[in-house]
């Protein structure tokens, strides 16, 4: 019992990491229909993987990151379509993972985790995985911070400036793939954008600043974690659902809250 919660603890600090960094960055890009595409989508990766034994992980990362690419040319280029190209993207990836798991004999239990996700179940080898992706994160918001900002707020401006807009924009879309699939084995490709949206959004309210955003909305991450896991420990129930309870109280609570004058 001790090293699932020790792994749960892990794991809640590194996903407070990438929420804080990425989830901002989507509020700020209103980019979460798109990451929600990319985890939806991602189960494709994970019915080829069963279907042909590879590693799980390997697969939905090559096909999430597949993924990122096709929606970054599609939102870039079909702006004004963009919204249905994506619902498209979501459907077929999903079908894709269904039907290769269908294809496979046997039943699968692990397919519920991948879909609602149980941070208590979080491995070893998810935990390093996280921590790589987290390094990644942390040393593209510092190298690429202004870069980020001007595309999000002002692409126009960011184009006369001289900025390659569209690998920076590729590259943060690549960033959000990589968050997804380091986020399947805790939260679960149905709940994931749930818990990246709450914290940046409840941190919005305290702050204007990009760099505050992205600090609090760690702390709020990491708070509702770990409100989620004591809840589950106290009442016997599973450990993401009540993390994200916990997380939609403030969310709800924050609405009543009117914000920086």
């Amino acid at each position: 019992m001790f090293e699932l919660m020790q792994n749960a603890f892990f794991a809640s600090f590194l996903l407070s990491i990438s929420i804080g960094i990425i989830g901002s960055l989507m509020l700020i890009n209103r980019s979460h229909f798109i990451a929600a595409s990319i985890a939806h989508g991602s189960y494709g990766g994970i019915g080829i993987a069963i279907y042909f034994g590879f590693s799980i992980l390997l697969s939905t990362t090559l096909f999430a990151l597949f993924l990122a690419l096709l929606l970054a040319f599609i939102t870039y280029q079909y702006k004004e379509r963009s919204d249905t190209l994506i619902g498209v993207i979501w459907a077929v990836g999903m079908s894709i993972g269904i039907i290769f798991t269908d294809l496979t004999p046997g039943y699968h239990v692990d397919l519920m985790s991948f879909l609602f996700g149980d941070i208590l179940m979080v491995a070893d080898s998810d935990i390093h995985f996280m921590m790589g992706v987290d390094i990644l994160l942390i040393l593209s918001i510092i190298l690429l911070y202004h870069r980020f900002l001007a595309i999000s707020y002002d692409r126009d401006f960011a184009l006369i400036q001289g900025l390659r807009v569209k690998l920076i924009y590729t590259f943060l879309m690549i960033l959000m793939a990589l968050t997804v699939v380091m986020s399947i084995r805790s939260v679960g490709l149905i709940l994931v954008i749930a818990l990246f949206s709450i914290p940046p959004f409840v941190a919005e309210k305290f702050t204007i600043d990009l760099k505050n955003m992205i600090l609090l909305s760690m702390v709020l991450a990491f708070s509702f974690c770990l409100g989620g896991l004591a809840l589950s420990y106290q009442f016997d129930l599973s450990a993401t659902p009540s993390i994200i309870i916990v997380a939609a109280t403030f969310f709800f609570g924050s609405l009543f809250y009117k914000g920086r004058s």
